[in-house]
């Protein structure tokens, strides 16, 4: 890192709270990105293997999007809306229906909740309890689903809970799927519990859960433990609520995570990559009867963006009117399975995920910090998942090329050989 970096990096530590995070593992001052590469105020080129946390599925300024914005923005559209009728929601809206919820058959309200996924979270949450006038909340082992205190309660993450500063409460905890082996079926033991009036588990309002479970280690869920999910939620009065803010907007393959799965969720909370660009965009999705809300009941100020209703419009009618973006993203999954499937034979590790969200278990946090580190050192862009940050975890846009992707797979391969190595010669000296 050269003076002038250094000097500009020292702003961030004196004006900025400690509270910052991703800033610390990639210590440099970035300035522009054009779909999966991000340049450094020096020019230098880095892979982006983060994706803005899967908000940026599509890239990095699509440039549809991005004219698409500007013209809005050049003609003086309307930004800020509030829930006001808008042209730019009203086209979004039909949109949405018309591509993504129509041709699956889905029903659904939309509800504009606010700029993140933990407002989407917090407004089923309160739906939920407020259609089945009951407090209980069931969520899951290493399940993450936002940082604010109602959607922090139904997270597992210790190190996120210990935040909170108050007790957070009116949830159980039951174990995610295969969180015993796979010999322990965690919906029977869930549907037991619930069934005995002894077992000390209040009658939850809703079961709320990730098909895969991006923060807390890649862990993914089967289509009959869903099935089964939905079925417990069903036979206990308790609305099936899926979070796809992480694992949708095609970041598995499919537009939701759940489309394969033949389940119907009553509600569904997404965010990140839904405005196509980046830009704070979340919605809260439920079956029309259960929209009893009173007006103002749940609103926000910054629930009528409609910047992102803008670029969210261009991003469905460009990758979702047919098959082919789903066509490449499976393509583009098959050869990240195969390149990190035999990275991960090579150590003895396991892969995990599925879709264009996989990773490596590397079987410590400390391996995978440092197998990180070095890919930052030569270029990449990628971050740590799992209980104690042992997942190596890759979330690369959906739209890289190809030449990109294999680039930044080799630099992945060489960080987990030089790291690896390095260290079993480390301990072999000891």
């Amino acid at each position: 890192m050269t003076n002038s970096e250094q000097k500009d990096l020292l702003v961030f530590e004196r004006r900025e709270s400690a509270v910052r995070s991703y800033c610390r593992a990639f210590p440099k001052m970035f300035d522009r990105a054009v779909n999966a590469t991000i340049y450094g105020a020096d020019d230098k080129e880095y892979i982006d293997f983060l994706a803005g946390c899967a908000s940026l599925n599509y890239g990095h300024n699509d440039p549809d999007m991005k004219q698409a914005l500007i013209d809005f923005i050049s003609r003086d559209g309307i930004a800020h809306g509030l829930d006001m009728h808008t042209n730019a929601k009203r086209d979004f809206l039909e949109t949405f229906h018309s591509r993504i919820l129509a041709p699956r058959n889905m029903d659904y309200r939309t509800m504009f909740t606010g700029p993140t996924g933990a407002n989407a979270v917090e407004a089923a949450l309160k739906l939920a309890r407020k259609v089945t006038g009951r407090t209980n909340v069931i969520s899951f082992t290493n399940g993450f689903h936002g940082m604010t205190l109602g959607a922090l309660a139904t997270t597992g993450n210790a190190g996120k809970r210990g935040g909170a500063g108050t007790e957070l409460s009116g949830v159980h905890r039951a174990p995610f799927d295969g969180y015993f082996g796979d010999n322990v079926d965690t919906a029977e033991q869930l549907d037991i519990l619930l069934s005995d009036s002894s077992a000390g588990i209040d009658a939850p309002a809703a079961i709320l859960v990730e098909a895969v479970q991006g923060e807390g280690g890649l862990n993914v869920a089967s289509k009959e433990w869903m099935q089964k999910m939905q079925a417990i939620a069903k036979k206990h009065g308790a609305l099936f609520i899926v979070d796809d803010i992480q694992a949708g907007c095609g970041r598995t393959g499919t537009f939701f995570s759940f489309e394969e799965m033949d389940i119907e969720p009553d509600i569904i909370t997404m965010a990140k990559s839904l405005s196509g660009m980046g830009l704070p965009f979340a919605v809260t999705l439920f079956k029309p009867e259960l929209d009893i809300w009173k007006p103002g009941e749940h609103n926000g100020t910054f629930r009528g963006n409609n910047h992102a209703f803008i670029t969210a419009k261009v991003a469905i009618e460009k990758f979702w009117s047919d098959d082919t973006f789903q066509a490449e993203i499976k393509e583009k999954s098959e050869f990240l399975e195969q390149r990190l499937q035999s990275i991960a034979d090579k150590y003895g590790f396991s892969l995990k995920g599925r879709g264009m969200m996989k990773g490596i278990d590397c079987g410590s946090g400390e391996a995978a910090a440092d197998i990180c580190e070095h890919a930052f050192e030569n270029g990449v862009i990628v971050e740590t998942s799992g209980s104690d940050d042992e997942i190596v975890k890759i979330l690369a846009p959906l739209t890289i090329e190809k030449e990109t992707f294999a680039k930044g797979l080799d630099i992945i391969e060489t960080a987990f050989d030089c790291t690896l190595v390095d260290k079993n010669q480390r301990s072999a000296a000891e």
